[in-house]
């Protein structure tokens, strides 16, 4: 399922819950499709992140994503 899918999906189950209550089986799949939105989101975003170089006044550079993983 594409992204595309998924965030129709959401949407289409976001308005069946404002006319009727959703079941069960709807209930999690709107958790599932929700979190997997999310954690993309958020793949992207540390990815985009982790790209990032920064100029030091001595002029070295520093790659934040490098930075970041030698503290974790």
């Amino acid at each position: 399922m594409t992204m595309d899918e998924r965030i129709a999906r959401i949407n289409e189950l976001y308005h069946l819950s404002q006319a009727r209550e959703l079941t069960p089986v709807e209930k999690m799949e709107q958790k599932v499709l929700r979190k997997e939105y999310v954690d993309a989101i958020r793949g992207n975003l540390k990815a985009q992140l982790d790209n990032i170089d920064i100029v030091e006044k001595d002029g070295t550079i520093t790659n934040l994503g490098e930075k970041h993983n030698a503290r974790t």
